[in-house]
């Protein structure tokens, strides 16, 4: 190690170093921060559509047992 030489930067450089360190920090503060508000606020399920809630909706609607076993090829008696 006699022969190596440690290069000194000036306050500049250093002063420079830091700040990308700084700005690096702040970005992933960002994404932590956006992390957290989509813990706090999180979005709706949503609800999967099932025979049930298309029932309801088509009786909703106006339609009638019958018209609905029309659409879907189901005869009643």
């Amino acid at each position: 190690m006699e022969g190596t030489k440690r290069i000194r930067r000036s306050k500049e450089e250093r002063i420079d170093i830091i700040e990308k360190k700084i700005l690096t920090h702040k970005a992933n503060i960002e994404v932590l921060e956006a992390q957290k508000q989509s813990i706090l606020n999180p979005s709706p399920r949503r609800k999967s559509t099932t025979i049930k809630n298309i029932i309801t909706t088509a009786k909703q609607n106006g339609m009638t047992e019958q018209e609905i076993a029309e659409k879907l090829g189901i005869k009643l008696d």
